[in-house]
């Protein structure tokens, strides 16, 4: 046997190749779709991942106001966030998100499902979320991938 051709392969920034996927959110559930996409946007799918660099894929997710919760999570949970001001802790359910702001479901989701890094942050980059079926991203060519097919 030639040891030679045993190496072990490790991607850096120059070597990583990253495709463009576009993902379907309509009635898909909420953090199953998400931690699908975040396995995506971290590279974990490749045979060349690296823990210590950015080797994922730029991910589309479309369709987002169409995206699902189980049992009673759409009037119960609750998203915490700050306005930075004395007094300015401000409280939404998924419900009130999906009808102002969709995009921001997915986001926080996938968000919290990367790394705490600045590895993490830059892998937040390369997601791009749309509350309908339109996007800016047709000159990128992406693929479309059916998420039964992603495997974690």
């Amino acid at each position: 046997m030639d040891a030679i051709s045993y190496k072990t392969v490790s991607l850096n920034k120059a070597t990583v190749k990253k495709n463009w996927l576009i993902v379907d959110a309509e009635n898909e559930i909420v953090g199953r779709l998400a931690s699908k996409v975040a396995y995506l946007i971290r590279g974990k799918h490749k045979t060349g991942f690296t823990p210590n660099v950015d080797c994922g894929d730029n991910v589309i997710v479309i369709n987002a106001e169409k995206v699902k919760f189980t049992g009673k999570k759409l009037n119960d949970k609750v998203y915490t966030r700050y306005t930075g001001y004395p007094g300015g802790q401000r409280f939404a359910t998924p419900k009130e998100l999906l009808a102002t702001h969709p995009e921001r479901i997915i986001e926080l989701a996938v968000k919290r499902m990367l790394p705490k890094t600045k590895l993490g942050d830059a892998l937040y980059g390369n997601l791009w979320v749309y509350p309908g079926t339109e996007h800016p991203h047709t000159a990128q060519q992406p693929k479309e991938i059916k998420l039964n097919t992603v495997k974690e």
